[in-house]
């Protein structure tokens, strides 16, 4: 390999860049648009979830309850005058959940009874039920221990769970799916810096003029690259950045072994782009394949939204091929839980393997023939 040509295609890829602007636009413009569009608009918790209440005989208790109630970010609770009005309006969606504080609520409870409370939830959207009834006995259980401290007595509960939430304790959807956003996004970005590049050649007609010099494919491939991944690179630290600083994510773990793996997986990416870009020769099918090819599995299968172990078998089988998923779980890792070598050296080689695979079937499928 001949450094002074390597130099002059590199230096050609970037005088291009800068000549057509777009591939700027794809890894700068593109993460802060994807970033700020999923980051706000894709969130897992709940906040101010409309609940009717029905109280059939208000009394201090009752007042109480749902003082607890309306102090909660969790709930926006609306009275209504009876069960059948609330049932009514759960019919028609105006609210998600009924809390039904029945008549002897307050004689039983301080009668030192079970008094129980009667819940009912919508469960159209099955994860939005389940979390809104984990909120629910929450709340419930902690406004039994206040009144039970307030009265200077034992909460009569024959167990106690204590449970503790490690790496995320404040479980914030946020805190694990922009990590998981950036892999998705960098998957996205890097295909498509790579896809459009050799297709680009071929359809300008450049692509002649350099076969017929003394470049080796090699040369030329490498010449490509090292433009892009600067590129790619940049798009990663800024969607880290925003990822820190806009969106409030702890960055528990190494940045610098961050930038290592992010490294790693962006020549993935760069690697699939480019052998798309081989195979498909026409900018427009090249950008189709790129997006259909990585985007949706990177979606999808790479555990950044659906829990892989929850899939079946084959599809869970199939998702050792997405690199993404080796990626999201290096980036929720660094991000949340620290420098856990087992998990990034394990995904770590996986994205090695993978990029050796990528890089070596397009330089395989790279000819300088014209056929």
């Amino acid at each position: 390999m001949n450094r002074q040509r390597l130099r002059g295609l590199v230096r050609k890829e970037f005088l291009q860049i800068l000549r057509d602007p777009s591939a700027i636009a794809i890894a700068f413009v593109l993460p802060v648009f994807l970033l700020l569009l999923f980051g706000y608009g894709v969130s897992l918790d709940a906040h101010h979830v409309p609940l009717a209440v029905v109280v059939d005989q208000p009394t201090a208790q009752t007042s109480n309850f749902i003082g607890g109630l309306q102090q909660s970010d969790f709930f926006d609770p609306r009275p209504y005058p009876s069960l059948s009005a609330a049932r009514a309006a759960l019919m028609q969606r105006q609210v998600t959940g009924i809390v039904w504080l029945r008549g002897d609520f307050s004689r039983d409870m301080l009668a030192g009874k079970t008094a129980p409370v009667a819940v009912w939830v919508d469960g159209v959207d099955a994860n939005n039920a389940n979390i809104l009834l984990g909120y629910l006995q929450g709340m419930w259980q902690n406004w039994l221990q206040l009144q039970a401290d307030q009265a200077g007595q034992p909460l009569a509960i024959p167990v106690v769970a204590e449970s503790r939430i490690w790496f995320n304790p404040a479980l914030r959807s946020r805190d694990f799916l922009v990590p998981g956003l950036i892999a998705v996004i960098m998957t996205l970005i890097g295909a498509l810096l790579t896809a459009l590049v050799v297709a680009r050649e071929w359809e300008r007609g450049t692509m002649e003029a350099l076969m017929a010099s003394p470049v080796t494919m090699g040369e030329i491939l490498l010449g490509k690259l090292v433009p892009y991944f600067v590129l790619g690179m940049g798009g990663m630290l800024l969607s880290v950045a925003m990822a820190v600083w806009l969106f409030a994510v702890p960055l528990v773990g190494s940045f610098w072994l961050l930038l290592v793996c992010s490294a790693l997986f962006l020549l993935v990416a760069l690697g699939m782009g480019l052998l798309i870009s081989t195979l498909a020769k026409n900018q427009f099918v090249a950008a189709q394949v790129a997006v259909i090819v990585t985007f949706l599995p990177a979606f999808i299968l790479s555990g950044f939204i659906f829990d892989i172990h929850s899939m079946p078998a084959v599809v869970q089988f199939l998702t050792h091929i997405v690199a993404a998923r080796y990626y999201v779980a290096i980036l929720q890792t660094l991000f949340l839980a620290g420098n856990v070598w087992p998990v990034v050296l394990t995904n770590s080689a996986a994205l090695a393997l993978m990029a050796l695979i990528f890089f070596g079937i397009a330089r395989r499928k790279s000819r300088k023939r014209l056929d």
